[in-house]
């Protein structure tokens, strides 16, 4: 699993809790993977969209521009199952070569 599928594995994650803005979803990775660009996480939640595990929608205005929401689909549920099982087999066969 390279970095990529974690950063989606994440951002599928955080939409399982909540409907987010993009810059919201950006600051709460950015949390555990500072060096995140920004336009990398555009590019991957376009993706999604594009693939349908998301759908985006317009939220209401805050005194600012409208601000793009996503939201997890129920394929967006199914791969996010499937890249936690994966996530799972991989910290599993790295802790088990004793890395910690």
């Amino acid at each position: 699993m390279l970095k990529k599928e974690l950063i989606e594995l994440c951002l599928l994650h955080l939409l399982t809790q909540a409907d987010c803005y993009g810059y919201e979803l950006l600051g709460q990775l950015r949390e555990g993977f500072p060096d995140t660009q920004e336009s990398a996480v555009y590019a991957l939640l376009r993706g999604l969209c594009r693939e349908g595990y998301t759908q985006q929608y317009q939220g209401e205005t805050s005194g600012g521009p409208t601000r793009k929401y996503y939201r997890i689909t129920p394929a967006g549920q199914e791969k996010y199952v499937q890249l936690l099982a994966l996530w799972r087999l991989l910290r599993d066969a790295v802790a088990g070569l004793g890395v910690e």
